[in-house]
């Protein structure tokens, strides 16, 4: 029989157990979502769970919500077929986004992840910005990364080159690993890194290969897929985020996402464009902005060449985008805590 331990379930979260868990309830794994129903895994199969109505009234943002990877407590019902979710872990680690859209909140997707593996395609899908705000995605959640250029057959030695040389020349300094589901090349590489009792997320757009890389380590075409296409990318599968067991450990593949808007994640900026902070420590002002002042280090740096012009930008970007929505997040929040103290008066007047 599968261990608690085998899904993940080491002593870092073994010390909340007390905290989280009554006596009556199990623990399992939230395996997958969709709307307000979940999946969850214990460890011997999957099953079917809703929110316990105490827990769902007191959430206060979607950000409380379980999402898939985390770990909560529930009760069993119906011989164990069904199950109420009470409570949620901490979480050691997360992914998360701007909710796409206008809308000013965050989407979890996905929590309790050791590595991210962002999957970019060396053909038409290679794309640096969007690299970084995966890396930033990353660091903001405290999760490792590791870059896979996927489709290595569909370019020449030369140009795969070119790209690596690009992402180094970009100050992105991740490890990278160049493979493809086609002819097997940099497939190795790739399984050396995992282990079991780990959670690995795969995330990129659609159609880079992400599904068929899962597929590859089962042995067999166990998840759906799509043909390539003329221009010999893949066409979107995945529907929902989903944690899938394996013998060397859990990987949550992901649907492509077409927007990767940033929230409230600037020190994940940061932490993604570290050479420019360290450069910033030598800036005359400590309110430094890095845009006009005098005795600023970091123009400094793109005047003498050693800070590439589209480096900073990305950069000055991203970190203007995640303060902006932070801003309008928190004024969201405070409306919306205004809202919830009138509607509870009401209730209490109608009561008189």
């Amino acid at each position: 029989m599968m261990k608690l331990i085998d899904l993940g379930f080491d002593p870092w979260f073994e010390a909340h157990v007390d905290d989280i868990r009554h006596e009556d309830q199990g623990i399992a794994r939230v395996s997958a979502v969709d709307r307000n129903s979940y999946i969850i895994r214990n460890e011997l199969r999957e099953i079917p769970a809703e929110l316990a109505g105490k827990f769902y009234f007191h959430v206060e943002s979607s950000f409380e919500l379980p999402c898939v990877g985390d770990w909560v407590t529930v009760q069993y019902h119906n011989d164990n077929t069904s199950a109420i979710i009470h409570g949620v872990f901490p979480r050691r680690t997360f992914l998360r986004r701007k909710r796409a859209g206008v809308e000013v909140d965050y989407q979890m997707i996905a929590a309790n992840i050791d590595i991210a593996f962002i999957v970019q395609s060396c053909h038409f899908d290679f794309n640096l910005p969007r690299m970084n705000r995966y890396l930033v995605m990353a660091a903001d959640g405290h999760v490792e990364p590791i870059v896979i250029l996927a489709k290595t057959d569909l370019i020449s030695h030369d140009e795969l080159q070119q790209k690596l040389a690009a992402i180094r020349h970009a100050g992105i300094t991740t490890r990278v690993i160049a493979l493809s589901n086609i002819t097997g090349s940099g497939f190795d590489e790739f399984q050396e890194v995992l282990m079991s009792g780990r959670t690995y997320c795969l995330l990129g757009s659609s159609g880079v290969g992400k599904t068929t890389l899962i597929n590859h380590l089962i042995g067999r075409d166990a998840l759906d897929t799509k043909a390539v296409s003329g221009t010999g990318e893949g066409t979107h599968t995945t529907a929902r985020r989903q944690l899938i067991v394996l013998d060397k450990g859990m990987f949550i593949d992901t649907p492509g996402m077409r927007e990767l808007g940033l929230l409230g994640a600037s020190d994940g900026v940061d932490k993604g464009f570290e050479d420019i902070i360290e450069l910033s420590m030598a800036c005359r002002y400590a309110d430094c902005s890095h845009t006009q002042e005098s005795g600023c280090s970091v123009l400094t740096a793109i005047t003498n060449g050693e800070l590439s012009q589209e480096r900073y930008s990305s950069y000055m970007k991203l970190k203007k985008e995640s303060e902006y929505h932070e801003m309008s997040y928190v004024d969201k929040r405070k409306k919306d805590r205004a809202f919830g103290r009138f509607i509870k008066t009401a209730k209490k007047n109608m009561k008189r």
